[in-house]
């Protein structure tokens, strides 16, 4: 399987991105779209950090079986590794496996824009409850960086791990592993009450 090299920084403004990433040559490749995603999680995957994501893309549904090599809270740029290919159609891929006997844990929304600067892949990230995000992604450490000091931002600000690292931080309380523990995630939910208070209180 394939190291997956990325990065994250959190509570972006996002029209200053889009100005800084036309000002260092990115190209946008896709527009914020609504992307919807399942997460399959049996138990010998939950022993290994490991599950199975289906995920509607807007302009394809990628099939994507992901391995945590370390918990959540030692993750490093590195320790995800992935395997994916893109398959015909969401809720047939959905029901395929649920006809197998996986059924999903968890449905999610989420909005997505894509840019490429050469051959690294930079996305703004909205979530449900989050404030927006961006995310950076190449074949190799250096790359994503340096990109990362092209848009101003400061690496140890910089985030690494699930999108559930982010929950964590945004409201430390909660009683249970993340977004990945919500049956149904959707943009106007209200925020569950497992999340408990935001880390400033509201």
């Amino acid at each position: 399987m394939n190291a997956e090299i990325e990065v994250k920084f959190l509570d972006i403004n996002v029209e200053e991105i889009r100005e800084k990433l036309k000002a260092i040559g990115a190209q946008l490749e896709q527009p914020m779209r609504l992307m919807r995603r399942v997460l399959i999680e049996e138990p010998h995957h939950a022993a290994q950090r490991s599950f199975i994501r289906i995920r509607d893309e807007g302009d394809k549904t990628t099939l994507t079986f992901k391995r945590r090599l370390k918990p959540d809270e030692e993750t490093t740029i590195n320790s995800t590794q992935e395997l994916e290919t893109t398959v015909g159609d969401f809720d047939t891929t959905v029901k395929i496996f649920a006809e197998a006997g996986w059924d999903y844990i968890t449905f999610q929304e989420s909005k997505r824009e894509t840019w490429h600067l050469k051959d690294i892949e930079i996305v703004i990230d909205e979530w449900p409850w989050l404030n927006p995000m961006i995310e950076i992604e190449a074949d190799a450490e250096d790359k994503v960086e340096q990109t990362a000091k092209q848009l101003g931002f400061s690496w140890k600000d910089a985030v690494f791990g699930s999108v559930d690292v982010v929950y964590h931080r945004e409201f430390p309380n909660m009683t249970c592993r993340g977004i990945i523990d919500v049956k149904e995630a959707h943009f106007g939910d209200p925020i569950p009450k497992v999340f408990g208070e935001r880390a400033n209180g509201s």
